[in-house]
């Protein structure tokens, strides 16, 4: 065992992180690029064969070309003073071994984790990397609910003297993975045979994983190690709980049948099956005896038969549910899913001042790239990239936060009426240069070098664009240069959602219109002015929503292919008007115009959740993550919507995330205190309460007396009627520039905890009256249901307009 400060190769140990049979794992710094890795020293006794040696090396080799969201990255592999060491990335979390200590895993979940780790496997096996050992004690889940796949082509094959030295472990407890008897439970019959494995084999270990995610337990269970090994090769697994889907159920069967032959045959089916079984599609085929499945086609007749075979047609060929890749296998004609982040421009002026330009062309860059063929493109959106403007962070790194395959960088400079734009596109995998040019022109033409990038990009990249997709492009136009130069500098300022910026942001929108008053973009950003002054609640819903609803419209009215503008005018039918119907099919026009908007994504969402479409909720707030991982409000947008289905622990888990990316951000602390809540959890609530209202010594005397005096109800009647105090004093309409501390909603709320419902509705009725943007919520989310059936509040609900049936998700909500 290493002390720490000892040095293997350029590497400094700091700490032990575990050991097992393949070596000692530890915490250590890379001493030239400053960063923490996790260090696998392989001992050199373990590794005397020298082919088995040159294996295992050439073998970690090809698996550091991996680069995966949900593969965990290999940096280096070496050999230093006789000791083979592996540089892997750090990550942090649990793996699911250990969380499955404590039990199974909610479906919705397992099912998540199932499709990650499938994704993962298939990126691998497309590179002809097998992982031979997988298991849950190799799956870590971080912080953010993202599986990490450890170990790709390290794996130890066990030989058959080693099955008997399992014997007294093969029983143990999920939580203690790594032993021999734990890889021995997760080996596929071929492999307990003696033959090599393939990705077949990882598909019976990932088969075994989802058993164990939904029922708790290893699917093969035995005394000894030859007896473990026999039931893998002649019994049937373990039965699942009845809990557990039908369609789940038959995927996991498949995975764990005895012959390869017989499973799922690559990995992508395996993700098809599970994303079909997680979107609640039909039941997957199962293999039945071919002379019961001849007689109950028999007994079907003929025409039934007819019926079923031309469904199943249909059905496969559109792809309904993803019954195709169900069916059929994935169809390997289309193309595979392209990763891309636009890294912040650098601003190479020289001139501070001259940063709003630099970001400005990211922000366009983004968008130019985000519409470019998005069946195939995935573009990082503007939140989880910045975080690294002005940093020297490798371009590996930023690769493997981000869960992208190529970055495009470059730099601005603006000079007498001219620019020059230098970009590069660089693959992240092995850090080389893909495509780079170098652009100049004057001003105007600032869009059509964002064209031309974006073609160039396109070509480098392989991508075949869609005529429309070719004529977009090709159409750009030039723009006023001071026009476009106000709108840059409105929407930085406007980004920085302080009082001050507002006001400069509206007077460079303004100054853009004084320019060309037909800027669609700057009728956009003044939309987005408004509604952000309502939802922070500076300006009333009665000012602010015809404002941002008459420059929307102005926007859309000038350029129909303005997708931020669908976007803010659907915000505004949502949150302002109320107006279901009218808000569908501007979400829907936006997410067609540009399907990698990131922010379109996270708040039709919350759309879909307020008119009780939680599964289709659920999939736009992950896709909003996947495009902007770094973003705590998408974070905390998500734990609203987990809530809303009722998912408490998965809400929580989101809050968190959130919270620990930006402390305080009130929607993730607002779901922790409504989960704590929901859960009866009152003394986690008192403490969360105290914590959220510690700068305030009023408000804390009053709770701290009200605890005194009446217990729990009497501290949230004592925080009501302080709140309630506060909202009359200040008045109904707020202070232009001065963010309303408390919301009628958010007063109804803490009556609504004290066990006063009549005052609780009474604040509802307020909230209606001075159109309060969070009273929507008051629909799906759980925190209501104490009043749910009283008739007031019923009143309330059918004075909003909120839809009283629910449809299905081609269709608009019905009202």
């Amino acid at each position: 065992m290493l002390k720490a400060g000892t040095r293997v190769g350029e590497f400094e140990v700091l700490s032990l992180l575990g050991a097992g049979g393949m070596g000692e794992v530890y915490r250590a710094q890379d001493a030239r690029l400053q960063r923490e890795v996790a260090l696998k020293v392989l001992p050199a006794e373990t590794l005397t064969d020298e082919k088995a040696r040159a294996r295992l090396l050439r073998e970690a080799r090809m698996a550091g070309k991996l680069n995966h969201p949900h593969v965990c990255t290999i940096h280096e592999v070496g050999e230093a003073e006789g000791q083979v060491h592996i540089a892997m990335e750090l990550v942090e979390g649990k793996t699911l071994a250990t969380m499955l200590g404590s039990g199974r895993l909610p479906t919705e979940q397992a099912q998540r984790y199932g499709i990650q780790v499938a994704d993962a496997l298939a990126h691998a096996h497309g590179r002809g990397v097998v992982h031979r050992d997988l298991k849950s004690g190799n799956v870590v889940i971080t912080p953010e609910g993202r599986a990490k796949v450890l170990d790709f082509g390290l794996a130890k094959p066990l030989v058959f003297d080693e099955l008997s030295d399992a014997a007294t472990t093969v029983g143990a407890p999920l939580t203690e993975p790594g032993s021999p008897a734990g890889t021995l439970a997760y080996m596929a019959p071929e492999q307990l045979r003696g033959q090599p494995a393939d990705a077949r084999s990882d598909i019976w270990a990932l088969g075994v994983v989802l058993h164990e995610m939904v029922g708790g337990r290893r699917p093969f269970v035995a005394e000894t190690g030859p007896a473990l090994s026999a039931a893998i090769l002649k019994e049937s697994p373990e039965p699942l709980p009845e809990i557990v889907p039908a369609t789940l159920r038959a995927v996991i069967e498949r995975c764990l049948a005895k012959e390869p032959g017989e499973r799922y045959q690559r990995a992508e089916e395996v993700r098809a099956a599970l994303e079909t079984a997680q979107s609640g599609g039909g039941t997957l085929p199962t293999r039945e005896d071919p002379s019961s499945a001849r007689r109950g086609w028999l007994a079907m007749g003929a025409m039934a038969a007819a019926v079923i075979l031309a469904l199943l047609v249909l059905l496969t060929a559109l792809n309904v549910g993803g019954m195709r890749d169900v069916l059929l296998g994935p169809d390997d004609s289309r193309q595979e899913v392209i990763r891309v982040a636009v890294l912040p421009f650098a601003n190479l002026s020289g001139d501070p001042e001259e940063e709003y330009f630099a970001d400005g062309f990211t922000q366009e860059m983004t968008t130019q790239l985000a519409r470019l063929h998005p069946e195939s493109l995935r573009v990082i959106a503007r939140t989880s990239v910045m975080r690294y403007k002005g940093g020297n962070k490798p371009v590996d790194e930023i690769g493997g936060e981000l869960g992208v395959d190529y970055v495009l960088e470059g730099g601005t400079q603006r000079e007498a009426g001219r620019v020059r734009i230098t970009a590069e596109l660089i693959n992240v995998l092995d850090q080389t240069q893909l495509w780079a040019d170098t652009f100049e022109r004057d001003l105007a033409g600032i869009l059509v070098v964002q064209s031309e990038v974006a073609e160039q990009v396109a070509e480098a990249l392989a991508l075949e664009l869609l005529p429309a997709e070719q004529a977009r492009l090709a159409s750009v136009q030039t723009v006023d240069p001071q026009a476009h130069d106000a709108y840059l500098r409105g929407s930085y300022h406007l980004m920085r959602l302080t009082p001050e910026d507002f006001d400069a942001a509206l007077l460079y929108f303004e100054m853009a219109l004084e320019n060309d008053p037909n800027y669609a973009p700057a009728y956009s950003g003044i939309a987005d002015f408004w509604i952000s002054q309502q939802q922070l609640g500076i300006r009333s819903p009665a000012e602010a929503g015809p404002k941002a609803k008459e420059a929307a419209l102005r926007a859309i009215a000038l350029d129909d292919q303005l997708a931020v503008a669908h976007g803010t005018l659907a915000a505004i039918r949502t949150f302002a008007d109320w107006d279901w119907d009218g808000a569908w099919p501007e979400w829907r026009r936006a997410l067609e115009l540009d399907p990698n908007a990131a922010m379109a994504h996270a708040f039709y969402a919350h759309f879909l959740a307020i008119v009780g479409r939680n599964e289709e909720a659920t999939r736009h707030s992950e896709r909003a993550l996947e495009l902007d991982p770094f973003n705590a409000l998408y974070h905390g947008l998500y734990a609203m919507v987990l809530y809303a289905d009722r998912r408490y622990d998965d809400a929580m888990a989101a809050a968190e995330t959130a919270l620990a990316m930006q402390p305080g951000l009130l929607p993730a602390s607002n779901i922790v205190l409504a989960v704590l809540i929901s859960k009866g959890l009152r003394d986690e609530q008192l403490a969360h309460q105290r914590e959220r209202i510690a700068r305030d010594p009023e408000l804390v005397a009053a709770f701290e007396r009200g605890l005194e005096e009446g217990g729990h109800e009497g501290a949230q009647r004592a925080i009501a009627d302080l709140m309630a105090t506060r909202y009359e004093t200040a008045g109904r309409v707020p202070n232009p520039g001065v963010a309303r501390i408390y919301l009628p909603v958010d007063i109804a709320l803490r009556y609504l905890d004290a066990g006063d419902h009549e005052k609780a509705i009474d604040w509802l009725e307020e909230a209606f009256e001075v159109g309060d943007p969070n009273l929507p919520y008051i629909g799906p989310m759980p925190s209501w249901d104490p009043v749910r059936s009283n008739a007031r509040f019923q009143e309330v609900l059918r004075r909003m307009n909120l839809p009283t049936t629910r449809s299905g998700s081609d269709d608009p909500p019905a009202s």
